[in-house]
């Protein structure tokens, strides 16, 4: 006897299905939570199981001035919980591949966490970073990176003093 997936669990790979909506849906919601800032990007994160249960969530500056989303949504659960090798994580925009205030990137933090699937709203523009690679860093580190930019618009709504 099969069962079918719930209809608030993730999608698996590459492609986005109707959950994945409504998890980055509530990113972006998360990112108008972000106290504003003239340096850095308002975004929300929000990690999910595989079987569609919120883990843990975050958004930009949430607990500190230098807090990004995905590392204050990661610093919530155990290092190397073991969901997160099936879980995802929506960002409301592409995780930093550089960073000036941390020793760790969020790609990196990522990839060392376990999860496997990210999926965003939008690719970090060149504001604060030359050459935002975060998408190819996941990758490399085996990530599968899902952009749905029908959610870009909600996602910049909060960064539009630095756009």
């Amino acid at each position: 006897m099969s069962t079918a997936p719930s209809p608030n669990a993730p999608g698996t790979g590459r492609e986005p299905n109707a959950a994945d909506g409504k998890w980055l849906a509530r990113a972006c919601e998360l990112a108008a939570l972000c106290p504003p800032s003239e340096s850095a990007f308002s975004v929300g994160a929000v990690i999910v199981a595989a079987d569609g249960t919120e883990l843990s969530c975050g958004y930009s500056r949430q607990a500190d001035p230098h807090d990004h989303a995905e590392e204050a949504a990661l610093a919530k659960l155990t290092p190397q919980d073991p969901r997160l090798t099936t879980a995802t994580i929506y960002s409301s925009l592409e995780p930093c591949a550089e960073r000036a205030s941390r020793p760790r990137p969020c790609a990196q933090l990522i990839a060392e966490s376990g999860l496997r699937r990210v999926v965003t709203a939008w690719t970090e523009p060149d504001t604060f970073v030359a050459d935002a690679h975060g998408t190819r860093q996941l990758e490399a580190a085996g990530v599968s990176v899902v952009t749905m930019p029908a959610y870009a618009r909600a996602a910049q709504a909060p960064n539009g003093h630095l756009l």
